[in-house]
């Protein structure tokens, strides 16, 4: 998604300002727009290279009764100066313990691309230490595991071709496009969590109990909708799919309201409990 710095000063200066309507930095791996007489609460999982900031317009664009978080991982951002995590197992606990203050009450899930794919584990491994789950997950832009695991794997191209591969799926700013500096800053961490995910084995069982909502853009080359109509095979409960116009990135397409259709999912599941 589109991130610019001057995004990124007025996300972390609304500290002072106390608005409940901006993330606000609250730990290192976690930013929060805290609205304190929220239903239910929704916890964001950047793509791959992206950070918190990804999700600052949806705390704007989501009604009081949500209240919005968002993960901030290392190697990006604020936390630009990290180094990149290189395994999911122990960034799956240490997330558990760093999110604890959020994970209660009534939440869920939405991960967009890898970020699909950290949020299927968060929630698997809470569910195996026995709650709280998510109500839950919603799952953007990102095939299946086993398509992942079977296909050809992207951080294995030459760096050249991994940059055209990379651009091509949008989400960038023109300009930043044709600063090569500013590519070459970008694309390590994109590479780093390419490679993590691509490595990385997910085994269908056990599966979640939860329900899982698959969206997806109808031209998105990386994730077309016959492979994230796979994600069914990882729930015992509830699939179902939503197509947009656009890519990779259509979640930023204007016209494609993603916050308001998660706003009629999530106080649906809230009027019925």
């Amino acid at each position: 998604m589109r991130q610019t710095g001057s995004e990124l000063r007025g996300v972390v200066h609304t500290r002072k300002r106390h608005h409940n309507d901006r993330l606000v930095v609250e730990s290192p791996y976690l930013w929060r727009a805290r609205r304190d007489e929220a239903q239910h609460r929704l916890i964001c999982f950047p793509h791959a290279g992206g950070g918190a900031n990804a999700y600052a317009s949806w705390a704007r664009r989501l009604p009081r009764e949500i209240e919005l978080a968002a993960v901030q991982l290392p190697g990006r951002q604020n936390r630009i100066a990290e180094d990149p995590v290189t395994a999911v197992d122990p960034l799956v606990r240490t997330l558990i313990d760093a999110l604890r203050s959020v994970l209660n009450g009534s939440f869920s899930f939405f991960g967009h691309s890898s970020g699909s794919l950290l949020a299927f584990e968060v929630a698997r491994e809470l569910q195996a230490q026995g709650g709280p789950c998510p109500a839950r997950l919603f799952v953007s832009a990102q095939s299946s595991p086993d398509v992942i695991w079977g296909g050809p794997k992207l951080h294995d191209l030459p760096e050249a071709e991994f940059r055209t591969a990379i651009l091509s799926l949008g989400g960038f700013d023109t300009e930043l496009i044709e600063d090569d500096e500013a590519v070459a800053e970008l694309l390590p961490p994109v590479l780093a969590d390419f490679r993590l995910w691509e490595s990385h084995r997910i085994t269908r069982a056990p599966l979640l109990e939860i329900p899982i909502v698959a969206l997806v853009g109808q031209s998105d080359w990386r994730a077309p909708l016959a492979t994230m109509e796979g994600w069914q095979a990882y729930t015992t409960a509830s699939f179902a799919t939503r197509v947009y116009p656009g890519g990779h990135f259509y979640l930023i397409d204007e016209g494609n309201d993603v916050p308001g259709f998660i706003e009629q999912t999530l106080l649906g599941i809230r009027s019925q409990s």
